[in-house]
């Protein structure tokens, strides 16, 4: 009897497994038939239920583009569950492949009452409707599936674009205003897309612009910053904005934002209004009397150690130091801080009674003095740079290669720093001005490149 009874037993199970629905192989992965669609999530209770699983397959097969047996998988979570909804937001969006917009959209209705923020059905909704044509309605349902999770990127993105499709008519004649010369009409329809769309970084750029042309500069301000935290990813925003803030005189503000847009975006025009407002910086910073150099017309021995010591701090501080001992007649002067390194170094040499003699005029052979030894001192680091001038021999009207200077003249001119008459001139006694003091630094300070400047010294 046992063996009979076991027989049975053996007999049923078998029926019964022959009755039940057989697994079909899961789908080859490949690229999704519908990647559009949103996956329904199962809350986290149910995740490792046969349930869920049972969705999960139906899911590779609706993406596999295998719409029979996706329905079949939905099918029997729905039998063993009729009100489990990630199943039956899967029956939806099979339906939806199936080119059923209306009746996709009248399931995942159903679901979205409800499950009210159940952000899947919510997605598959706007899908339907956006198939039917009824856009406004979708832009509706798509955002309230951001709300409820806010990480579907692909939906926003799909909201941007349908807000802005709506948004085109008005758009373009915005910027058809602005071309004609209308800014109010283009204020005006700027400002209209930006109450349908606030969202839209863009919008409020291009109306910042216009309103900078306007002379608004505080409302292109506000605009720029929205602009900034709607899409921080646009340099042209912070260059703008620097543009703005740098006209409105705040400095800091212009190169925060100047900088800000580097980091985001290298690009050689940025970076020399930058270098260009920080030079302004340095130069509100220095004395009024080193202010006044170029527009001098007569520069003095102060003059030239304020610009060695401010322009070229790298080839100073490569110098040797010399012991000078201590300058008698420099305290108190404008140009003391100066002085100091720049008579330690020997580029301008005091006087053997232990004077600088700040105040004493500037001659062209005292230039050409200081300019040899501050390119020797560039030749010792670089020396191939210097190979044209270094020992060079020049021919001058009003000086022969007996005279003291003349070697110093001789680099001088043939480094392009310093330059003689028509009829070939040095004019060693000649009175300097301030600014062809100036430009003589500048000449070196381009010879000798990067290494004779550091960034807070940039003009």
């Amino acid at each position: 009897m046992r063996a009979r009874s076991l027989i049975v037993l053996a007999a049923l199970l078998g029926f019964v497994s022959a009755c039940a629905p057989k697994a079909v192989p899961l789908p080859v992965a490949g690229p999704p038939h519908f990647p559009e669609f949103v996956q329904p999530t199962v809350s986290s209770q149910l995740a490792g239920s046969p349930l869920a699983g049972q969705n999960e397959r139906a899911w590779l097969f609706l993406q596999a583009g295998d719409l029979r047996n996706a329905e079949r998988e939905t099918s029997i979570a729905l039998k063993a569950q009729p009100g489990f909804h990630p199943a039956q937001a899967t029956s939806a969006y099979i339906t939806l492949a199936r080119r059923d917009a209306k009746g996709a959209l009248t399931q995942f209705t159903r679901i979205a009452d409800t499950h009210p923020d159940y952000a899947p059905a919510l997605a598959g909704k706007g899908l339907s409707l956006i198939a039917l044509e009824r856009e406004a309605e979708a832009v509706e349902s798509f955002r309230a599936a951001l709300e409820a999770d806010p990480t579907l990127t692909d939906i926003a993105r799909r909201v941007q674009v349908l807000t802005l499709r709506g948004l085109q008519e008005e758009l373009a004649a915005a910027r058809e205003a602005a071309r004609s010369g209308q800014p109010d009409a283009a204020m005006r329809a700027y400002r209209n897309a930006i109450a349908a769309s606030p969202d839209s970084a863009f919008l409020y750029r291009e109306l910042a612009g216009i309103e900078r042309m306007q002379g608004q500069s505080q409302a292109a301000i506000e605009h720029l910053r929205r602009a900034r935290e709607l899409d921080p990813s646009d340099p042209d925003v912070l260059v703008m904005l620097g543009d703005i803030l740098e006209q409105s005189g705040d400095i800091d503000g212009a190169l925060k934002a100047y900088s800000e847009a580097l980091a985001l975006e290298s690009d050689p025009s940025v970076e020399e209004k930058r270098s260009a407002l920080r030079g302004r910086v340095e130069l509100a910073a220095l004395p009024e009397q080193y202010r006044a150099i170029e527009s001098s017309a007569q520069a003095t021995r102060a003059d030239l150690a304020a610009l060695i010591a401010v322009r070229l701090p790298g080839l100073l501080q490569a110098a040797p130091v010399r012991d000078v001992s201590v300058l008698t007649d420099i305290r108190g002067n404008w140009a003391e801080r100066y002085i100091a390194p720049v008579a330690r170094a020997g580029i301008v040499e005091a006087f053997p009674n232990h004077t600088f003699q700040p105040r004493m005029l500037l001659r062209r052979v005292d230039l050409a003095q200081a300019t040899a030894r501050l390119l020797t001192e560039f030749a010792t680091s670089q020396p191939s740079g210097a190979q044209s001038w270094i020992g060079a021999r020049g021919r001058f009207s009003d000086m022969n290669a007996g005279h003291l200077a003349y070697p110093a003249a001789s680099m001088a001119v043939a480094s392009g720093v310093m330059q003689v008459t028509a009829d070939g001139a040095f004019q060693p006694t000649r009175a300097v001005t301030g600014a062809e003091a100036s430009a003589a630094i500048e000449r070196i300070r381009a010879l000798a490149g990067p290494a004779t400047t550091t960034v807070s010294d940039r003009r």
